[in-house]
This record gives structure tokens, sequence and C-alpha cells, in this order.
């Protein structure tokens, strides 16, 4: 007996060390992370002045890149608007200088971020002393987006898939069950645009998504041109929504909205990828922060106030119920953000006690909302749930940013080298297989560690979302978006913000802009081009903007008081 109460004992004492609990909330290892951010008066005039420039940096390079997309972006095979103009044929035919263009503009972008970092957080170490205002930045981000916003697409054809599939969706046919080829024809103008590895596959897209892509496909036709732009607008909504929600959660977090929105919305990533690339993950990201704040201002009230506990309000179930509906949407553009109604029903089941009883009636009623809302979307769409047996659709890329996907073909090359044979399909089962457990164990313990207060839902979330992420079979450059925005309104130590930042800037400065088939020397010499530029501009202007840290811009020793009252 004696033996088996010490064995219950170490199974016991292990678990409570996997999950987490066996430190105090402070101590949690996720927790370092975090530390809550200072007030801070506005910029000075000098900074101001400095402000400016920075604008200005950014809405050239975006400029740039607007301009060098109608030769270098992702423009249509058919119906391509520049095609035999003479002025703008130009950029088509002048591959290389378009390339370098594209290449300075991108570079331009991410160093007037990194700049304007300065005014929004600081050093990497401390708080600033004078940060810019809401109204500065979100003018800012307007100006870069401008550009961007009316270019054709760069850096991704994927919007060729979504008005192809939206185009079957309009003919009455199952956009799951068919590819363009077999529903529009190998001879249609939609089909022929769209990237070859995909014109087979049916669509892995959330009935939601193309029910409205529906809606644009009836009223654009075949005319390419006007159905990206209104794929463009929902983007645009998108980030209007994470514009709207991000502040507003990075307040019940301790972090200032600044810092948030610099990171989480301005981010080239964000620019060249949601925005520049037209993709759903926008609408997606914008409907689950916007459902999450609904959910948290009815179990925690508004930003700053005292936490609450015991039973809602009548107003507060609306506000819940209005909420999950929202993270329920998302869902069903793309449904990795259904995660986000685990960690709502754990910080509502910690309202109620955080007992057993607590986690159940939570999971119980949040899981029927989120039923009920796929079930009315799917079936007053027409779609039917026939996406839910297609999400694994995109795993036949082999993604050098998946970390299982990559180890377990560097693996399988070296069996090749040691002649044991080509065994990589068999090892990317395993190494995904390990890996999807790695990421639902993580998930589980950041679930418990925001039903036991050890950690705020939305850090947790983003972490849970970030190793989903980083294990998942494929990983796109803007998937790594989905956990950083949320991240952006709770993560500020250095240990998150470095390695976010530095991400950020190179993956949006080495990826091609997918336009058109390069050869190595014109990638050679647009990017010896890009760097003599760039380092001329650095000399040039080593006076005129904050190159370096500078007496007022940030203070490592300043000792930080909370800009709002976590929840």
């Amino acid at each position: 007996m004696a033996v088996l109460e010490g064995a219950r004992r170490r199974t016991v004492a292990f678990g409570r060390r996997a999950l987490g609990l066996d430190v105090p909330a402070a101590d949690h290892t996720i927790a370092v992370l975090h530390r809550d951010e200072s007030e801070a008066p506005g910029l000075d005039r000098k900074e101001t002045v400095q402000l400016d420039r920075i604008r200005l940096l950014g809405a050239t390079g975006t400029v740039l890149m607007a301009i060098s997309a109608l030769g270098i972006g992702a423009q249509p095979v058919q119906q391509n608007p520049t095609s035999g103009v003479r002025v703008l044929g130009i950029f088509a035919r002048a591959h290389t200088g378009s390339l370098a263009m594209c290449m300075i503009g991108t570079v331009l972008v991410v160093l007037a971020w990194l700049l304007l970092g300065r005014f929004a957080i600081g050093g990497l170490g401390g708080s600033p002393l004078r940060r810019l205002t809401r109204s500065q930045l979100d003018r800012t981000l307007l100006l870069w987006l401008i550009p961007l916003s009316i270019a054709p697409p760069l850096f991704s054809n994927d919007v060729y898939s979504y008005l192809a599939q939206s185009e079957i969706a309009a003919r009455g046919i199952d956009p799951y069950k068919e590819g363009p080829v077999a529903a529009l024809g190998i001879d249609n103008v939609l089909t022929n645009n769209v990237p070859t590895i995909w014109r087979d596959t049916p669509a892995p897209y959330g009935p939601l998504f193309l029910w409205m892509g529906r809606g644009i496909a009836q009223l654009t036709g075949d005319n390419i041109i006007f159905g990206v732009w209104a794929h463009r607008v929902l983007a645009l909504a998108g980030v209007a929504l994470i514009v709207w929600a991000l502040p507003r959660l990075s307040v019940r977090c301790g972090v200032a909205p600044v810092s948030a929105l610099w990171l989480g919305a301005a981010n080239p990533l964000v620019l060249f990828h949601l925005v520049g690339g037209v993709h759903n993950d926008a609408l997606m990201l914008g409907l689950m922060l916007a459902g999450l704040e609904f959910t948290l201002r009815a179990i925690s009230g508004n930003a700053g106030s005292p936490a609450r506990t015991g039973p809602l309000n009548g107003h507060e179930y609306t506000l819940l119920i209005f909420g999950a509906v929202v993270i329920a949407l998302s869902s069903t553009v793309k449904f990795t953000s259904i995660v986000a109604l685990g960690f709502v029903g754990m910080a509502l089941a910690k309202r109620w006690g955080g007992s057993f009883r607590a986690v159940a009636v939570a999971a119980v009623m949040l899981g029927a909302i989120a039923l009920g809302t796929t079930l009315f979307i799917s079936s007053m769409s027409g779609l039917g749930f026939g996406w839910l047996f297609t999400l694994n659709t995109a795993n036949k890329v082999r993604s050098w940013m998946s970390l299982p996907t990559a180890l377990g073909i560097v693996t399988g090359f070296g069996g090749v080298l040691l002649g044991l044979g080509d065994h990589t399909t068999a090892l990317l089962s395993i190494t995904r297989l390990i890996a999807g457990v790695g990421a639902g164990f993580l998930t589980v313990r950041m679930l418990v560690a925001t039903l036991t207060g050890r950690l705020h839902p939305v850090g947790a979330l983003g972490v849970a979302i970030g190793a989903i992420v980083l294990l998942a079979p494929v990983v796109q450059p803007w998937y790594l978006l989905w956990a950083i925005v949320p991240l952006a309104a709770w993560a500020t130590k250095p240990v998150f913000r470095v390695p976010a930042v530095a991400f950020s800037a190179v993956v949006s400065v080495i990826l091609m802009p997918r336009g058109a088939d390069l050869e190595v020397f014109q990638i050679v010499g647009a990017a010896i081009a890009t760097v003599i530029v760039g380092v001329l501009f650095i000399v040039i202007t080593r006076n005129a903007l904050p190159w370096r840290a500078q007496t007022g811009v940030s203070a490592p020793s300043q000792v930080p008081t909370s800009y709002g009252v976590k929840p």
C-alpha cells in the first residue's frame, strides 16, 4: 500500500508540474513574457518632426511597392490591366528593375516600422519616456495602408483561388468536392489564374468565407480586377476589426494600446500579406479578436474594472453570447480560431469559482453556441458541412517553416545519404503526429493556466495558437500573425518582442513578390541594389532619424506603473 501511495503521489506531482500547477502565478513559466507598461506623455517637438519623417519614409516604401507590383506583383495571367499598355507595361518588361524597386520599398517600410517602434515601445528593455498618441499611430497606419490597398496582389496568388472557389459556389456546385478544373473547366479565365498545385483541390475554407465569396462572384462575374478588389475590402475589414479590438484587449492586460497596435497592426507582415496579399486570415483574426473583447467584457467588465465573481446578469449574458457567436463566425472562415472559445470558457469558469462543474457548464454553453452558429452558417449558405473534410488540403505542401515537416525532411534526406532509402513520407507522418500531440498538450496547459488565473486569457490564447501554428504540418509566413497579433496585447518582455520583431522584419524582406519567374542573377542584382540604397539612406539620415537610442526616447531604468488594471 505504501508503494502504491508513493507512486500515486509521484504521478500527481508530475501531472501538476506538467500542467504548471506547482508554482505561484507570478512564477509561471509563460508569465515571464509579460510586464505591465507605464503611462507616458506625448512626443516633444523634435520627436514629432522625426515621426513625420518616419511616416513619410514608410509611405514612400509602400508607394514603391505598389508601383513595382504592376510588373512584379502577383498579376493575373489573363485580364492583366497593364498588358500592352505603353507606360504601365514597362514594369512588366523590366523584371530586375521592378524587383529592385519592390525590395527597396519593402526595406524602407520595415525600417520605418522599426523606427516607429522607438516611439511606441522605446528600447528593447524599457518603457519610453514619451510615446506617440493613438491618433498619430492611426494616421501613420492609414497612410501606409492606402498604396497597398489599391495595388495588384503581392507575395501570394491565393486570391485567385478565392475567386475560382467562389465562382464554383455561385454556380451551385459543391466547392468542397470539386476543384476549379473539374467545376469550371481548364479554359475558364478564373481557373487559368489559379496556381497549378491548387487547380484540382477542393476549397479548404469555411462556409462563411465562401458564402461572402459567392456574393462577390455574383457581383463581379469573371472580372478578375473587381473581384480582387472586393476580396481586398474583406481583408481591410478584418484589419479594421483588429485595430478596433487590439487596443481594448491590451488595456485589459496592462499594455499600452499604441505598443500593441505597433506590433500587431502596423506589422509589415500585416501590411504586406494580409492587405497586399489579400489573405482571408485578416477577417478570421479580426472576428476572433472582436469576439474575444466582447466575451471578456461580459466576464470581467470594462478594462480597468475590478475582477468580477458570481453569476452573470442579463446584459453580461447578451455580451457573452454575441462575442461567442462572433468567435464562432471567425472559425467558419478558418477553423483554427475556434480555440479562442476554449479560453473564453476557462475565463468564465474561473469567474464561476473554477470548479469542475463550472468548467463543464461553460463548455456546454459555449459549445452549444458554436455548434448552433456553425449549423446556421453551413445550412443558410447552402454549402453544407463538406468543409470539415477539406481542412487538411494544404498539407500537400511541404513548408520549410513547419518544425515537424522540416525535421521529417531533413531526417529523410539523412537516410538517403546513408543509403537507407527514402523514408521521408513515413517520417513526416511520425514527426507531424508527435508535433500534434505536443501542440495539444501545450494548449491544455494554457487552458489550465487560464482557469487557475495564472495567465491572462489573451496571453494564454496567443501562446496556444503559437504552439499550434509552429507545430502544424504547414506554416505560411502570415500564419505567425495568428499568434503575434493577440500576443502583442499581452507579451511585453524582450524574450517575446525581440524574436517577434526580428522574425517579422526578416521574413518581410526575404520573401519574393511572386509575380514572375526570376533568374538568380536578377534576384542577386536587385538585392545588391537594395543593400546599397539602404546603407546610403541610413548614412544620409543618421542625424535626421532616431537610428540610435536618444535621451528621452526610452529609459530602461524607468519604473513602470500599470497602464491598466488587469481583470
